[in-house]
């Protein structure tokens, strides 16, 4: 489902993909993420991913003009996991519900592996 919103001028549709490029663009902004992941469901192997694949470790639902977000990360060696998940719940929290005008209502993270970061 899309996001909609209605103004005095129109009606406003945000489509799920570019709400998942801007949190996954966000997301590796942040501390401690080396990157987004995929799970191959064929072999169980993780598969991080550059560039403008990010948006393929994040699942968005839009119900009722309410965000939910799901990321899959990656996380750097040696850093506190707990610190880098609230760091990037607090980030993408922020950012999306400005970037969109609605309500973020839940963020799921899935660490999918750690690496050593380049």
């Amino acid at each position: 489902m899309k996001g909609r919103m209605s103004t005095e001028n129109g009606d406003i549709l945000i489509d799920n993909e570019v709400v998942a490029q801007y949190a996954g663009l966000t997301a590796v902004e942040c501390f401690g993420i080396v990157g987004m992941a995929t799970v191959s469901m064929k072999d169980g192997l993780v598969k991080l991913l550059r560039g403008d694949s990010v948006s393929k470790g994040v699942n968005v639902k839009i119900n009722s003009n309410r965000i939910s977000i799901d990321f899959h990360i990656i996380v750097a060696y040696g850093v506190s996991i707990s610190v880098v998940a609230d760091n990037l719940m607090s980030t993408v929290r922020y950012k999306i519900e400005e970037f969109t005008g609605m309500p973020v209502e839940h963020i799921n993270i899935y660490v999918e592996g750690v690496r050593v970061m380049d």
